[in-house]
């Protein structure tokens, strides 16, 4: 199958491009670099240095012949939506239909989309959220995020290209950037490996539901051979709080920096965790690297690259 791999270079396309390719898959890259870092493409991928805005991707649905598009490629600092609402929907709005129609044109048949399942739902009713909460996102990343959600709805209906929406929690491992708000994990470990001193917001007691980066590539890998159109929600369904993970982390780093809190971000949500029972009933889906041994391993990865 030939696989385009928005935002391959980044942390989580570039794993999933390589998983795609050890399954025998000729994987395409487009990506613009702006976050993503050439280390991380594989030697196997073509790569398009591209904007997913730009006009000239339909020149790589044409030429490539893609019959699969797993989308990764967005703004995905939730901050800076709020700053920015106007860029943030131009990446993740306007970017995503760009591709979208170039696709419909020269015969893609499927894509597999990175949703959010954070903030996606916001403020949750019950815990851990399932796919049927309701979706009431408190920032425009989320809300960009649910409204591709429901144009891959109008592509599958009016163009039968169909669909799996990967609801992701908290991804993190090797190859997260510990640059800019997103990615806890990769800054708290880049700051204790270097002597720095990161900081908490708020009290520490805010949860969010982490899973591993090499889980989400095996539910990438399932979902590229899904029959049908569905959403999966991806996560572990256990929280776990900014003050445990920052004791974990500084355990591995073997860091003596203390606890420093600073105030909290307005309008942070509090609690964050998500079910993925449905992916486990119906594909077998389940997490199978646990916080402790997850960190370990990021840990390690960065160690690795200092």
């Amino acid at each position: 199958m030939n696989v385009l791999v928005t935002g391959g270079a980044g942390f989580i396309g570039s794993n999933v491009a390589d998983a795609f390719i050890a399954d025998g898959h000729t994987v395409v890259i487009v990506d613009d670099f702006s976050s993503g870092r050439q280390e991380n493409v594989n030697a196997k991928a073509k790569v398009y240095k591209m904007d997913i805005q730009d006009p000239a991707v339909e020149n790589i649905f044409r030429d490539e012949k893609i019959d699969l598009m797993c989308h990764h490629a967005a703004q995905m600092d939730v901050r800076k939506s709020v700053a920015d609402p106007k860029f943030d929907a131009s990446v993740n709005v306007l970017g995503f239909l760009n591709l979208m129609e170039a696709g419909r044109k020269y015969g893609l048949k499927k894509v597999i989309f990175a949703s959010t399942g954070g903030a996606i739902y916001g403020e949750q009713d019950y815990f851990p959220a399932d796919e049927h909460h309701p979706t009431r996102p408190l920032s425009p990343y989320g809300i960009t995020k649910l409204v591709t959600e429901k144009y891959l709805f109008f592509y599958k209906e009016v163009y039968g290209i169909e669909h799996v929406i990967l609801r992701y929690a908290n991804i993190y491992g090797p190859r997260q950037s510990p640059h800019g708000e997103a990615g806890v994990v990769a800054i708290f470990t880049s700051k204790m490996l270097s002597g720095g001193q990161p900081v908490i917001n708020g009290d520490g007691k805010q949860t969010r539901d982490y899973v591993f980066v090499g889980d989400v590539v095996r539910a990438n890998l399932l979902a590229l051979k899904y029959s049908g159109s569905t959403i999966f929600n991806i996560g572990t369904g256990i929280e776990t709080d900014v003050n445990q993970l920052f004791n974990h982390i500084r355990k591995h780093t073997g860091s003596s920096c203390k606890e420093e809190h600073v105030p909290a971000k307005a309008g942070e949500q509090m609690r964050s965790v998500i079910s993925s029972k449905k992916i486990h009933e119906e594909l077998g889906w389940t997490p199978t690297v646990t916080i402790e041994e997850g960190l370990k391993k990021t840990v390690e990865f960065f160690k690795s690259k200092k």
